[in-house]
Parts: structure tokens; sequence; C-alpha cells
């Protein structure tokens, strides 16, 4: 059997705790809740947990606290099929992100970082071995601007593609975009990135919040738009626009994770681009049919077979 180059993330690992209800509630509103569930999940691990269950290699760097979350989640990762080797201990508190979750499947998050403040460019030099070998290396923003940026410059320097989630939204660097194979945001992080801080994407099409974004020098760009699908662009050659698979959506968490570990695991597997934001959307739709983050992220069995029915779907209408 021939090596797979793994697929290296860099990024945050929380606990997600989740209250489900039937309204997001207002600023200053108390609602009831209808269920409560604690899940692994930050974005980092979310996305590394999608490649390992599609059945590629991966693996995390990232920090953990000294808490009993962090030991939970180490347990996880691991039967998980994430190598974990580069995941390192802090004091104090692991990631916490508080979810609530609409019965329409709409979400809204607080994240507190904990451990994942911590990641430093140090600790991607404790891990250069493990960048070095990468295929691709995924990254977000929940860990500190200064290492993320560390990473770009090293990816770029051993010549490993960088795709960057960018989200949560924050300012980026100029320079950094130079050293991005593909840039992944969604509708919201699209129009940050595209000169519109209060999210709007009104009077603006993908094709033109692409190209935007293409011209900060970064290699290609993926813009998610959930239900209304997902727009592909590169330097190389000229916008597609996929459009979403009809689903029901249950819990639209981590989908963008969903999407982005579908997406690398798809480039690796020697797919084109346009292939691979396809069998990510498939992977991002089964997910948001389930609830959770990471316990949503769907096997490359169910993908296929999830790919195969919407086509014949498509052949009998």
């Amino acid at each position: 059997m021939s090596y797979k180059k793994p697929i290296v993330v860099v990024g945050s690992i929380n606990t997600d705790l989740v209250a489900t209800t039937e309204k997001i509630p207002a600023l200053g509103e108390t609602v009831i809740g209808t269920d409560f569930q604690i899940h692994p999940g930050g974005k980092g691990a979310n996305q590394a947990v999608a490649v390992a269950r599609l059945g590629y290699p991966v693996r995390l760097i990232g920090r953990l606290g000294s808490d009993s979350f962090a030991t939970q989640l180490r347990t996880h990762l691991q039967s998980a099929g994430v190598d974990i080797a580069g995941v390192a201990t802090s004091d104090g508190t692991s990631g916490v992100a508080v979810i609530v979750v609409s019965s329409r499947g709409e979400n809204n998050i607080v994240v507190t970082p904990g451990a994942n403040s911590k990641v430093t460019p140090q600790d991607l030099e404790a891990n250069i071995g493990i960048l070095r070998d990468a295929g691709i290396v995924l990254a977000q923003l929940e860990i500190p601007l200064e290492t993320v940026e560390y990473l770009a410059s090293i990816c770029a320097r051993e010549n490993v593609p960088l795709i960057l989630d960018p989200a949560p939204a924050r300012d980026l660097p100029p320079a950094i975009f130079q050293h991005i194979a593909w840039f992944t945001p969604n509708q919201t992080e699209a129009a940050f990135y595209t000169g519109s801080r209060n999210g709007s994407t009104q009077n603006r099409d993908s094709a033109e919040m692409a190209q935007l974004i293409l011209a900060k020098g970064c290699g290609g760009v993926v813009l998610k738009m959930g239900e209304h699908g997902v727009y592909l662009a590169s330097q190389s050659g000229p916008g597609e626009a996929l459009p979403a698979f009809q689903v029901r959506a249950i819990d639209t968490t981590a989908a963008g994770d969903a999407f982005n570990g579908g997406f690398a695991t798809g480039l690796m597997l020697g797919k084109s681009p346009v292939e691979s934001a396809q069998f990510a959307s498939a992977v991002a739709a089964i997910s948001v049919t389930r609830t959770g983050a990471q316990p949503s992220m769907p096997t490359a069995l169910e993908v296929n077979r999830f790919l195969e029915e919407m086509t014949s779907l498509n052949l009998h209408k």
C-alpha cells in the first residue's frame, strides 16, 4: 500500500455545551430549552475528526488544558482516529463553546478559548516534522493570529498547501493571502473580507465576492453559502457555482468544518477542486441532518452512497 501524506490540522479543540430550544433568544430574553448535550468540538478538532471519519490519515496540532474536559477530549480524538501527538497541555481550562440551537437548525455560539489561546509559533516549531510531512494543512482563526501567520510562512517555505477557514472572521495581514492555497469563508465571512463589516452580502453576487478575495493574492476561494450551495474560483480558471444538496437540516453546527475536512480529503484523494467541493458539499449536507459537531461527521461510505443517490434522483427528474 502506498504511503498517503496526512492532512495536518492546526487549530482549536473545545468542549461544546449545546442547548436546544424552539428559537434563539433575543437580547435580554430567557427561553426554555428542550434538550442539553455535551459534545467534543472546536473548529480544529471538528475538521480533524471529519477527515478521520472519511478514512484519511490526519494529525492535529493544538493545545488542551489540565481539566477533566481535556482527558475526555483526548480519548475521543484518539478513538475517532486522529493522531494527537502534536497536541500539548497547558495549565488551566480547555476551550469551551456554549451553543444554542433552534428547532429550525439555526445556531449561535460563544467560544471561550482557554488553552487554544496558548497555541504559539513555538508549538509549530516543536512539530515541524509533522508539518513538513503534510500533504495539506488546514487552519482556522480560533487560535492566536500570530500563530496562523507563522503557520502560513512555514507552509510557504515547505511548499505545503494551506487551506484557511477564516472563522471567526477577523482582520488578516495582507501578506498572508500570498501563502494561502484555498480560502474558504462562509457568506458572513466573505462579506467581512470584501468590505461589508456588518456581514451583509447585499448587492454583491458570489462571483464578485470571489474575485475581490482572489485579488488579495490567495490561490483559490471557496464560498460556502449554506442552502445556496458553493461558489469556487481560482487564479487559474473561471468560477463555478455548485448547487446545494436538498436535505432537512436539524443542526447546522460544524457544517463548515465538515465541508473543509471533506474538501481537503477530496484534494488529497486526487479529485479536482470542483469534484472536491462537490464531495465536501455532500459531507456537509449529511452532517446537518444530525445533531452535534463531531458526532455528525459521516464516513466515506455514507458520502459515496449519498452522492450515488443524488445522482440517481437527478437522472430520474
